[in-house]
């Protein structure tokens, strides 16, 4: 039998499930590859990168589509179980289970759409066929990107506030700000004074300060709280300030700092996780693919 496709396995994959009992995904792995009659040799067929086998990431892929919809929850790192949502939806005997059956759960639908902005100024070719060989590489880069970054704002928001606050230290710091590590550490959190969270020095000599405020919220940030943190910027005497939040800005918020003198940047979730993934901080390589082209100066003849 050949190795099935990544939806094909996720109706087997809840199924497996089921049991409402926790499981490893290499547990789904085995126990979905003796349903599915897979050979030796297609459980060691390997994606080109030559890092994974190509059926166990197809499984995990389906998991994760399954954790984004609300159907499976993370138990401990590498373990999860199915939750209600899952069950219901299995009471409902589908014959199949696909992308398309997701999008009935608003958290899927946040998750595929995670930039519709970027969308909508450069839309993606929806038929391969219709693609270079490079944008279909550069389609599913950003693809793969754009999931990362949705998992990266969730696992985010479930941290303490004391971790978003290192978290926070450790992005200014891979991104050049704050001088040292030490210095970086007492800047975040310290202060508390009329809603700064933190000053960082904007270069290693300190020459000038970003007064800064990271809050780890669910709802979106409207106006009255910028408004706050634009007159605790004023209060200091400050020019320039970072508002940090995992959530994101409404139009209102966003709008009024682009009429004011003060120099306030807004940091939504997605632009958090999309620098983490830039500069490294809590992401890890996976695979490296080069794409190559001929070097014509070879081959001329002297």
């Amino acid at each position: 039998m050949a190795i099935p496709d990544f939806q094909s396995v996720m109706l087997p994959l809840l199924n497996f499930s089921a049991d409402q009992a926790e499981h490893s995904l290499q547990d789904a792995v085995e126990s979905l590859a003796v349903k599915f009659e897979l050979t030796a040799e297609e459980r060691q067929e390997l994606l080109p990168s030559g890092k994974q086998a190509r059926f166990d990431n197809r499984v995990a892929w389906a998991r994760s589509y399954f954790k984004q919809a609300g159907l499976v929850e993370n138990t401990r790192r590498g373990y999860f179980k199915i939750s209600q949502r899952g069950l219901d939806l299995l009471k409902t005997n589908p014959e199949k289970i696909n992308k398309k059956t997701l999008e009935q759960y608003p958290e899927f639908l946040d998750f595929q759409n995670v930039r519709k902005e970027i969308q909508e100024v450069e839309p993606v070719i929806d038929e391969p066929e219709k693609q270079t060989p490079e944008e279909q590489l550069e389609n599913a880069y950003k693809t793969l990107t754009d999931g990362l970054a949705s998992e990266i704002i969730q696992l985010v928001k479930t941290c303490s506030p004391s971790f978003f606050e290192r978290l926070v230290v450790e992005l200014l710091l891979a991104m050049g700000y704050g001088g040292t590590r030490v210095d970086a550490g007492r800047a975040i959190g310290q202060s508390g004074d009329g809603g700064i969270d933190g000053i960082i020095d904007e270069d290693r000599l300190g020459l000038d300060s970003i007064y800064i405020q990271a809050k780890r919220w669910e709802s979106v940030v409207g106006r009255p709280e910028i408004q706050k943190f634009v007159g605790a910027l004023q209060g200091q005497r400050a020019h320039k300030g970072v508002f940090i939040t995992t959530s994101d800005f409404t139009k209102e918020a966003q709008e009024y700092v682009k009429n004011i003198n003060t120099k306030v940047v807004l940091m939504n979730g997605f632009t958090l996780a999309k620098l983490m993934i830039e500069n490294n901080v809590g992401v890890s390589m996976a695979a490296t693919y080069q794409v190559k082209k001929i070097d014509t100066d070879y081959f001329i003849d002297d």
